[in-house]
């Protein structure tokens, strides 16, 4: 009885309210894993039999012949069922306990099958994880059963064509981890086996690192010399963990029978795949050359993956799969026995890894058509410097892609796995260093030296290994405390004078010295534009760049992009006078600049049409978004929706009326404010504490802002526009708000994604909160440190608002006039997400070079796994994306082109400006057919890309120089 109350407090405790299935706390998740680890059943309650007629059975009472075999297994303990409800977690999942369509899990993105693999990949560096005790638990899992149920299971979901074409690196990596052929995943119990003997024994981790990042026969030994010289200091456990590791590597490293590999797929006998894999099983030549085993082995792992489609049988698909997952084997193994010694041989490893990982669902097929063209031309006698420098570019991109595969897979769970199980972080790591990528990086890493050199344009950031990796964003330079941020940056709090480095950084960050980033989402998001128009240096790095990098967090140093993309990095003590210089004193106050504010018409104070407003009336009557699409709907009236402008007037009209709370009116408070800060800075009270003073003043102004009464007659004035311009009344049609302050668009200062849009709001009172969320927004803490840092007189901000109706385009995206890659005004850049607004946030969006001269260069595939879909009911929907097809297409792409001609010569003439610049234009396509929704000048930081500095930190790469492909390495 003590026992059973026991159990229901401790479920009281996890699952206060488990009628509602309330989401169970992270730290109550923690309390249930530990309790599983020490309980001897682990995850589980007691072994029952499950019989075919669906009755449940005592162990000792197994299911009788008339009803039909049955399996043995355990049953989950009631807390583990209770976490699955609330939460959509399973802990120690059991296949034969599973059912398939659930297992899947296509509503949750397949989470159920990636919490299997993260499952399986805790009990290897954890021993055991939640089953360190339950292990043990004889009967609790049938590992016959649980291979016959992913047997049962392939064949079920390999019949799908959806399946195979839009989740390819997905099923092929489960076939890793679901047991249904009897093998194990030898190469991830090495790495595992290898992090456990380092967690314990640190002087092991050198030889941990090489295993992780550069497995070869001969580290066997080296192991095995390291348990002799270290035989006194080891306890019996460790020496007995080394020798098991031993064992492993062994098995690892034995040699793949590639005559075996037809009997792997019988019913592919006669086929044309089937033919392919017997004739690569049959060539003696490949065991005497590690060259040619790579090149045909990575060639037959493209044309199963290629070929896959046309067989149509789910078992013979499964077969095929298996042979891929070997081939993976044999190209991972075999990539360090094949060394090039010239430079021709380094491409030729460089074009078949290339291969390998897209047959290995790393890269899709088309991301592979958009790199081959550079990376298959290997055979002439030489090359320029620029056309190597343009193949490492794109061979480094294959790497990126190739990464970002596995974290648009799996990032989402492991973030929710880690708030409970910190482990989990290195679940990502793990996936691609057991992949075919690693050993593309560490060649394209071997490219990038050679370039470097013949090209004298080298990084040098602290100590770092393959710094060939780390490339210059926008040019600029800081000094101060190195931030590391190797997990999640969305509670991280920065500081406008430290360097942070982030994995992802967040989409809303307020203003830094510096950032470089793992995963640079694209170059032309809001953060990307903010840092390039303040000059802040930006960088991005691979991940093992990044641990590298862990040593230095909290050291002071400098940083340094320059105009060409080269990086330094150095501590303070290694900087030269010239750069103790650029420090040595606060930027001059002129340096900033002020919002104008002489022709601002506040006396405007009725709702207005957008078609009655153009350019001229930008900083006037509204700002920049409203006056340039009231421009351009003039320009281009089909590509244009209709639209409101609530101008600056009925801001500062609400504004003027009496504070709640408070003597006198919203915009007497706000000037008061500044009056204050004014007087304590004079006083000599220090920056952070006026600074401190001032975001109090605003939190109290922005919530009375957001509560602010509407006068009747501006509701009524919105009530018409929605009637007359819009078509439909207010509350019926979805519609955006977005802010539109006279602090945007400036010519040296962009303000870019600073204010709130609100998305897709239909109902009538939503929308008109929004309105005072939109109003209130300009006194957030992020926007107003930005303008703080670069403004004059950030007290003169006013903001107006663009209502326009929703468009739920199919994809959207930011068009530059300009070529930020290649640094030519005549080229384009464009970057593009699924859904609506996705590009602008930061998203990992499909980039692209459009060239002048005709054709274009991907730069980025899109790797976000949820896009935004606006449904007529208002708000936003969550949809799925896959990455088998891109976003844009040749039809989008000339049309972009021919917009950009049309932009460029007509907008400087129809708005009377002598603006020579590159334009920032805000569009997206629904069927098809495009629309233009923002256009402001692309600002830089001209300080920055002329510093005599980062000038002379330049090297002058001469592209024409001429390289024999024949050249020893």
């Amino acid at each position: 009885m003590k026992r059973l109350y026991r159990i229901v407090l401790f479920l009281l405790i996890l699952f206060p309210n488990s009628n509602q299935a309330q989401k169970v706390e992270p730290k109550n998740i923690v309390l249930l894993v530990n309790k599983f680890k020490n309980d001897i059943r682990g995850p589980y309650k007691d072994i029952r039999w499950f019989c075919t007629d669906g009755s449940i059975r005592a162990p000792k009472d197994p299911c009788p012949d008339d009803i039909g075999p049955g399996v043995q297994h355990a049953r989950y303990k009631d807390e583990v069922v209770a976490l699955g409800k609330a939460n959509h977690i399973y802990l120690g999942q059991i296949l034969a306990y599973t059912d398939q369509e659930l297992f899947w899990d296509v509503e949750n993105d397949h989470s159920r099958l990636k919490q299997y693999q993260i499952d399986k990949y805790l009990k290897s560096v954890d021993n055991g994880w939640i089953n360190q005790k339950g292990q043990f638990y004889r009967g609790a899992i049938q590992a016959e059963d649980e291979e016959a149920w992913g047997i049962e299971f392939y064949k079920w979901l390999l019949a799908k064509d959806t399946v195979l074409k839009d989740e390819y690196f997905l099923v092929r990596q489960s076939l890793k981890d679901i047991p249904h052929n009897g093998d194990d995943n030898v190469a991830q119990k090495m790495r595992s086996e290898s992090k456990v003997i380092s967690d314990l024994y640190l002087p092991f981790m050198d030889l941990r690192v090489k295993i992780h990042s550069q497995p070869e026969e001969g580290d066997i030994q080296k192991v095995v010399r390291f348990k002799q010289a270290n035989s006194s200091k080891l306890t019996a456990d460790i020496s007995k963990k080394l020798d098991e590791l031993v064992a492993t590597m062994k098995e690892f490293h034995k040699p793949v029978d590639i005559s075996a590999l037809p009997r792997m797929a019988p019913l592919t006998k006669g086929t044309d795949l089937g033919k392919k894999i017997e004739s690569f099983a049959s060539n003696s030549a490949l065991m005497g050359s590690p060259k040619l085993l790579l090149e045909q082995a990575s060639q037959l792992l493209f044309d199963i993956r290629s070929g896959l489609m046309e067989e149509k049988r789910p078992e013979a698909r499964l077969q095929l799969l298996d042979v891929s997952l070997k081939l993976e084997e044999i190209v991972f193994k075999g990539s360090s026995d094949y060394q090039p010694e010239t430079l021709k041989e380094l491409l030729h490893k460089i074009c078949y890894l290339g291969m390998a990982v897209t047959g290995s669902g790393y890269l899709e097929q088309w991301e592979w058509d958009q790199l081959a063209s550079d990376l298959t031309n290997y055979e002439t006698q030489e090359r320029s410097l620029g056309e190597l420098t343009e193949v490492l570019n794109r061979a480094r991109a294959a790497v990126e892609w190739s990464a970002a595969m596995v974290k648009a897979n799996y990032d989402g769970i492991v973030k929710e796995y880690v708030t409970f199980e910190p482990l989990a972080a290195g679940f990502v790591d793990d996936k691609i260093r057991g992949s075919v990528a690693l050993h593309l990086g560490q060649s394209v890493g071997e490219l990038g030296t050679l370039i470097s050199t013949e090209s004298q344009l080298a990084n040098k950031v602290m100590d770092l290994q393959n710094q060939s990796t780390i490339r210059g964003l926008n040019p600029g330079y800081a000094f101060g405390e190195l931030v590391v941020v190797g997990g999640s940056s969305d509670d991280i709090e920065v500081s406008s004078d430290k360097i942070y480095v982030f994995q992802r950084p967040p989409s809303d960050l307020k203003p830094v010295a510096g950032i470089a980033t793992v995963a640079e989402g694209n170059m032309v998001s809001h953060v990307q534009l903010l840092a390039r128009n303040l000059g802040i240096p930006n960088a991005a790095l691979s991940d093992e760049n990044l641990q590298n990098l862990q040593k230095y967090d909290g050291t002071r140093v400098f940083y340094a992009v320059s105009n060409k993309g080269n990086v330094i990095l150095k501590p303070e003590n290694q900087m030269t006078q010239e750069e103790l210089t650029l420090f040595a004193k606060k930027e001059r106050k002129e340096e900033r600049i002020e919002v104008p504010i002489a022709q601002i018409r506040l006396d405007e104070n009725k709702v207005l049409d957008m078609r009655n407003v153009d350019a001229d009336d930008s900083g006037k009557l509204c700002g920049p978004k409203a006056a340039n699409l009231g421009q351009l709907k003039k320009m281009f009236p089909e590509k244009v929706v209709e639209g409101l402008v609530i101008p600056f007037g009925i801001f500062r009209t609400h504004m003027d009326q009496n504070m709640t709370g408070q003597e006198g009116s919203y915009w007497q408070f706000l000037t008061k404010m500044f009056e204050e800060a004014d007087r304590m800075s004079a006083s000599g009270i220090s920056e952070e504490e006026v600074e401190n003073y001032q975001l109090r003043q605003l939190e109290t102004l922005r919530d009375a802002i957001k509560k602010i009464p509407l006068q009747d007659s501006f509701v009524h004035q919105l009530e018409k526009g929605f009637k007359e311009v819009l078509g439909s009344e207010l509350g019926t049609v979805p519609v955006f708000l977005r802010s539109d302050t006279n602090m945007e668009d400036l010519k040296d200062f962009t303000g870019a994604g600073l204010n709130l849009t609100i998305f897709n709001s239909v109902d009538k009172e939503k929308i008109l909160a929004g309105i005072k969320d939109v109003w209130a927004s300009p006194y957030t803490e992020r926007s107003f440190k930005w303008r703080q840092k670069y403004l004059l007189n950030p007290e003169n901000v006013f903001p107006s608002i663009l209502v326009i109706p929703s468009v739920d385009v199919d994809y959207s995206g930011v068009l530059i006039t300009k070529g930020i890659s290649s640094g030519t005004d005549n080229d384009l850049t464009v970057a593009f997400s699924r859904g609506a607004g996705g590009a602008v946030d930061g998203q990992a969006a499909e980039q692209y070079l459009i060239k002048d001269e005709g054709g274009y260069t991907l730069l980025a595939p899109a790797r976000e796994r949820f896009y935004n879909s606006l449904p007529k009911t208002g708000g936003t929907e969550k949809k799925k994306a896959t990455f088998q097809d891109r976003v844009l297409n040749e039809k989008n792409i000339n049309e972009i082109r021919e917009l950009a001609n049309t932009i460029r010569e007509r907008v400087p003439k129809e708005t009377n400006s002598d603006y020579e610049g590159a334009y920032d234009v805000e569009l997206g396509f629904q069927d098809n057919k495009l629309w233009l929704f923002q256009i402001r000048p692309f600002v830089e930081n001209k300080k920055a890309l002329g510093s005599t500095y980062l000038e002379s930190i330049t090297p002058k790469i001469d592209h024409a120089k001429r390289i024999s492909l024949s050249k020893k390495l």
